[in-house]
């Protein structure tokens, strides 16, 4: 218990000759912090040992009710005695806001009315002007209003937000009447009136708030109070509820017939965990944190006492268990909508709601099987719809797709309370499952559908593989969403696909689709693609047994299951070979190739990986990922068709210097012979013929201005990247310096080819993603870059000191741990030693590889960089420096280990913080 008690406070006081409100406010402001401190410790321990967030947010509030009291009593006593105050002098100080609600978190804003009678005396404002100094002196964030009865109610006529307010009006102290007096004529004159306007507003706002936040509830790094599933749609149905229904606390809404017993639990369930979570935040952090960021997530999994179990990490159960909850707030929401909705219709009360509802809705359109269309939704007849027939918890769906009708939230809560009917009986009926595959594999609004059957809890239930992945957060900031919201969003990008909608944005796709066999294989795998996630092993493996086993329930053939077994278990695979290998090494397309082996399958998967990446979040589908897709499935069917692939390497040099002879048609034919004798065969096999022809005029230009150091810079909006060529005498460390300049001006690599001429110049491309929108923005960027990187090769700066200015002066605490990993391959190329690092991405990180390759006296040929959120895979293409792979084991062993060294630091820093 505190040591400090109101009466003690006061007393102290008592003792002392205070002469005016400073002196007032010196002597109680310390005691006060000592009150607040030490109940916020309380609190904080209590919330530790119960783990009852209502609990901590209801003694967080009483304490300061006291508090409040406390400094009004001492104004009174000390400052300003009324013994015999006038009919003007009466004052009721009223908790509102939240703070009216009776609930505060550790950092949460004291929201105050003042209540007048009339108008303001100079009493009255000397007193509400020395409370507020105290209380901002404390530190505490006060929302303050000042108003008598009369005005209140005029300002709540116009304003939706002081209305709301008020609506969570609580007395605290004062004169009871003045209060009295304002709720009796604010609920006769305000609420009683404008009921409909109301919950339009509140819709409306909660609609904005939502968009501003995040529009989906499934978001990894969700806000707690004003996010899609979040304490403040709680508020907004028990506001909407109070002004529609007339109740003073949440569980009067079971009598007034809003929620039933069991649902009015799941509310106050909602509540708790949400206010636990929100407490928790605030304590952590030791501020008015909503944002359950990463590195919060951790320290509250911890806080509240989650465990590893069953694949998943402590922090990975934790999310689940919050999105499980934003989940069911997201029940609740629609269950208000649909009563408030019948209110609008209802003629006559009911004796048992449910039941009139259904029976006074028999009048709409019949669509058989126990269907109604009901307000132009589709809804269930009656209550026995789904007892009747089970396969009907699926065909509700498919009517909802097949029609094009809403679902009406009516049905979709009683197939809430249905789901005891989804056992082994209904997963192995073939009419339920021929409807399912319908709905996967409609043209209409498949992922709209499955959104709904996974809200409504039908789609776990059904597919228990599915159930399992519901509401699974995968700890890591690449994915934005759960991996069951994943999967949903998936299947939409690919209805867009094939329905031509992202023709610009993917013309191969676009173009191919339609000459697909294996449509309805292609679609469940892409419902399936990620269902193994959290467990042990991988996922891709895994999921591939599962689509075995569901696949003849589903109704598709052996050689359909066998496709959709496929293409789970490679799904990664042309991302990853497009994203981290050189398709311009006929060793690539041959071991993809090998993989694939038909022409369907490279197109399904081409398909499949456009809709996977896109379907991760915004942002992470790039023009450029786009474009080496197209360059990796180009280079598969030449190879798959027994193409130019298969050309002799000598041919196919000759034909791209006789493409680039047509190209320079005014340059003398000794010119172009000396030019192109100084370029390497891997040079013309690698590069592009419109990037031949702009290199050779660089070239050109530059040695008739006698430059030994050029660059070159242009956009490219369609793939997403500005490319930046450069071109310097070449030597082992010039790519370090290149990656050092870039990091150190904000250019974010991509990609990189290396190439040096015969006579010992370096020809780079450096490609990077795009910062700006705009093509001017974009340009002025990368003159930035390029100028940044021209001094440091003429050595104007130190790169090392420009690379260190831009890392964090003091490394903050991560939220992740990705354990370094260095894999040496020679198979992958015929001509290189390719070499895959990843770990943690920081600032600087391809800089410090680079450098490290670079001291090893490696050549780079090639460099591919990806970064999947908070980890980075670069991956390199080296030979020694007679142009031969590494093939010693001596000498990969240290270069493993000068790599792993890089990263050293972070390792460290991520132990201690393991250990602690």
């Amino acid at each position: 218990m505190p040591s400090l008690k109101p009466q003690t406070i006061l007393q102290s006081l008592g003792n002392q000759k205070i002469r005016d409100a400073a002196e007032l406010r010196a002597g109680l402001v310390p005691l006060l912090r000592t009150f607040l401190d030490e109940g916020m410790a309380e609190a904080e321990a209590k919330l530790l040992e119960t783990q009852d967030g209502l609990v901590c947010a209801r003694s967080l509030c009483e304490q300061m009710d006291r508090l409040v009291h406390i400094v009004h009593e001492a104004i009174v006593r000390h400052l300003y005695p009324s013994a015999n105050p006038s009919a003007g002098e009466r004052l009721a100080v009223v908790a509102t806001g939240g703070y009216g609600r009776g609930t505060l978190a550790p950092g949460s804003d004291v929201d105050l009315l003042f209540l007048l009678p009339y108008k303001q005396t100079a009493w009255s404002e000397s007193v509400v002007e020395a409370m507020l100094y105290v209380l901002w002196d404390l530190k505490l964030k006060v929302g303050h209003a000042t108003r008598s009865v009369e005005e209140c109610l005029r300002e709540a006529g116009a304003d939706m937000t002081i209305r709301t307010s008020l609506l969570e009006a609580r007395f605290l102290f004062g004169d009871p009447e003045l209060f009295d007096d304002l709720a009796r004529r604010f609920d006769k004159e305000i609420i009683a009136t404008s009921a409909p306007a109301f919950v339009d507003a509140k819709l409306k706002e909660r609609d904005a708030r939502v968009a501003k936040a995040g529009a989906s509830r499934y978001l990894v790094e969700p806000n707690v109070k004003d996010g899609k599933g979040g304490l403040r749609d709680l508020n907004t149905l028990f506001w909407i509820a109070k002004y529609v229904y007339r109740v003073k606390e949440p569980e009067e809404l079971v009598a007034a017939g809003l929620f039933t017993k069991d649902e009015f639990n799941l509310f106050a369930r909602c509540e708790e965990f949400l206010w636990r979570v929100r407490c928790h935040m605030h304590f952590a952090t030791g501020r008015a944190e909503e944002r359950l960021t990463f590195d919060l997530q951790r320290v509250l999994a911890e806080r509240i006492g989650f465990a590893p179990r069953a694949g998943l990490s402590a922090v990975e159960r934790f999310m689940k268990a919050y999105f499980l909850i934003a989940k069911d707030v997201g029940d609740l929401t629609a269950i208000v909508c649909a009563e408030l909705e019948a209110r609008q219709t209802k003629r006559r009360p009911m004796l048992d709601r449910m039941f009139g509802r259904f029976r006074r809705r028999r009048g709409g359109a019949l669509l058989g099987e126990g269907f109604i269309i009901d307000n132009n939704r589709l809804n269930v007849e009656n209550e026995e719809a789904f007892e009747r027939d089970p396969v009907n918890l699926i065909r509700l769906f498919w009517l909802a797709d097949r029609r094009n009708l809403a679902i009406h939230p009516d049905a979709k809560r009683l197939a809430t309370r249905s789901l005891k009917l989804i056992g082994p009986s209904l997963r192995n009926d073939a009419e339920a499952n021929k409807l399912f595959l319908e709905i996967i594999t409609s043209k209409n609004a498949p992922e709209v559908v499955l959104r709904q059957m996974n809200e409504a809890g039908v789609l776990g239930r059904f597919v228990p593989d599915f159930g399992r992945i519901v509401a699974m957060m995968q700890f890591n900031m690449y994915h934005h969403y759960t991996v069951d919201e994943h999967l949903v969003r998936s299947v939409g990008v690919l209805t867009e696909i094939e329905a031509g909608h992202l023709g610009g944005e993917h013309p191969l796709a676009n173009r191919i689709f339609p000459t697909i066999r294996n449509r309805r294989a292609l679609y469940v795998a892409v419902f399936l693609h990620d269902i193994a996630k959290g467990r042990p092993e991988d996922h891709s493996t895994a999921g591939a047994v599962i689509a075995r086993k569901l696949g003849p329930r589903f109704g598709l053939s052996d050689a359909e299951t066998d496709t959709v077994a496929w293409l789970v278990e490679h799904h990664l695979l042309m991302s990853n070979t497009a994203q981290s290998r050189d398709l311009s090494d006929p060793a690539t397309i041959k071991s993809f190739a090998e993989v694939v082996q038909t022409m369907e399958r490279l197109k399904l998967l081409l398909v499949l990986t456009i809709a996977d990446i896109k379907a991760v979040g915004p942002g992470t589908w790039t023009g450029w990922k786009g474009q080496l897709l197209r360059n990796l499935y180009q280079e598969t069917e030449v190879f798959l068709g027994g193409g130019a692939v298969d050309l002799a390497r000598s041919e196919r040099v000759r034909l791209a210097q006789e493409q680039l002879r047509a190209e320079l048609p005014d340059w003398p034919d000794e010119e172009f012979d000396a030019y192109a004798s100084r370029h390497t065969p891997g040079y013309w096999m690698k590069t592009d013929e419109t990037r031949r022809a702009k290199q050779a005029r660089l070239l050109r230009e530059s040695e008739k201005g006698g430059r030994t150091v050029t660059t070159a810079y242009e956009t490219d909006q369609f793939r997403d990247v500005t490319e930046l060529t450069i071109l310097s005498p070449d030597h082992p460390r010039l790519l370090a310096i290149i990656t050092g300049a870039c990091a150190a001006s904000g250019g974010n690599i991509v990609d990189a080819q290396i190439f040096t001429t015969t006579d010992g110049m370096a020809l780079d491309t450096i490609v990077l993603s795009r910062a700006f929108d705009r093509d001017e923005d974009e340009l002025r960027r990368a003159e930035r870059v390029a100028k940044a990187i021209e001094r440091a090769l003429k050595g104007e700066v130190r790169i090392a000191d420009l690379v260190d200015g831009k890392r964090p002066s003091k490394e903050r605490s991560r939220a992740f741990h990705v354990p370094p990993e260095v894999t040496i391959d020679n198979s992958l190329s015929n001509r290189q030693t390719v070499i895959e690092v990843s770990g943690l991405d920081r600032p600087g990180l391809l800089y410090d590889l680079t450098t490290a390759l670079g001291k090893l006296n490696l050549n780079i040929a090639s460099a591919h960089i990806v970064t999947f959120g908070e980890k980075a895979v670069d991956v390199f293409y080296v030979t020694d420096l007679t142009g031969t792979k590494i093939t010693h084991a001596g000498r990969q062993a240290t270069i493993r280990r000068a790599l792993l060294d890089v990263f050293k630091g972070e390792e460290t820093e991520a132990g201690l913080r393991r250990s602690a």
